[in-house]
């Protein structure tokens, strides 16, 4: 096979095709990008590969006529998928006996796309999930073998989420491609009227309007949108990151971004509908830090928060 993959969502299924002993001719990923601080970016696909020692590649554009030549002349029997980043061509997808099989994080035909996990997580489901589907040249639309789902916590966040959907992701990979070799692993087209689509975030994603979300769909943004690009609000006078926080106890109302009260680390704030606790935030070029420390350092001080019965 090829394996061709970039997020570290792709690891777990690399080191699964690798560890089930399916002979990976070449690694493709993503080419090295700049990261912060002038930091190159992470590279966990490509570091695990060299750790496998396997043969990286790293195309500008896997589309490009001459890369996909070259992929082809490799012979493959399967084009494995997971979290690359790239359109694959049809020519490519084509050219493999078992053509393209992918590894998407959510329960096709709901949320296809770019983000997967933090569109479930946003949306409120109460599921999620991993597909192994046959690519076709549309976006995430091809038939699938297989699904396994898994519920979402209240309190989980898309790392965590991504996490565990790699790792189920992994061995139900494993499992279709035995099918395949075997004849057994049979695909199932979707019904496309259930289609719904997870796009590429933004940073414009990130802003949080008290006045125009309720606390649930606050705490929805603040987990769903780790790592990138996370959720900015305004805070005491001050734009900042809210790296924390949950659903708070209800108080009088107020209009939505008020400071209502403070805990010995956390702080709440009015929204449309609700309280929400703002527990960790991360003022522009500092470190992260409690809500309350940050209001103190504020000279800022509020009633005490109340405390829920029971």
């Amino acid at each position: 096979m090829v394996f061709l993959g970039t997020a570290a969502f792709a690891v777990p299924s690399l080191l699964a095709v690798a560890d089930a002993g399916h002979d990976v001719l070449a690694v493709v990923t993503q080419p090295e990008r700049p990261g912060s601080r002038g930091r190159p970016a992470p590279r966990p696909v490509a570091d695990a590969a060299g750790d496998l020692g396997l043969e990286v590649w790293q195309p500008e554009k896997v589309r490009d006529p001459a890369v996909v030549a070259s992929l082809l002349e490799l012979r493959a029997a399967a084009l494995v998928v997971a979290s690359y980043g790239q359109i694959l061509p049809g020519a490519l997808l084509r050219g493999p006996r078992f053509g393209g099989v992918n590894v998407h994080a959510s329960v096709l035909p709901r949320w296809r796309g770019a983000s997967p996990v933090a569109a479930a997580i946003l949306a409120g489901d109460e599921e999620t999930g991993v597909s192994i589907m046959q690519m076709e040249e549309g976006l995430d639309t091809g038939p699938v073998f297989a699904v396994r789902t898994l519920p979402i916590g209240s309190g989980v966040t898309t790392p965590d989420l991504t996490a565990d959907l790699a790792r189920i992701g992994a061995n139900l990979l494993v499992e279709v491609l035995a099918g395949l070799e075997d004849g057994s692993a049979v695909a199932e087209p979707q019904d496309q009227a259930l289609a719904t689509y997870a796009p590429r975030l933004t940073r414009a994603d990130a802003l949080i309007d008290w006045a125009g979300l309720s606390a649930v769909e606050v705490d929805r943004r603040v987990r769903a949108l780790q790592p990138w690009p996370g959720t900015v609000a305004p805070l005491a006078g001050a734009e900042v990151r809210i790296v924390a926080g949950a659903p708070g106890v209800s108080v009088t109302p107020a209009a939505p971004g008020t400071l209502l009260s403070a805990g010995a680390h956390a702080v709440d704030v009015a929204t449309r509908a609700g309280v929400y606790s703002v527990h960790e935030v991360q003022p522009p070029g500092r470190r992260p830090m409690d809500a309350a420390a940050y209001l103190r350092g504020r000279r800022l001080t509020l009633p005490a928060a109340p405390v829920a019965a029971g």
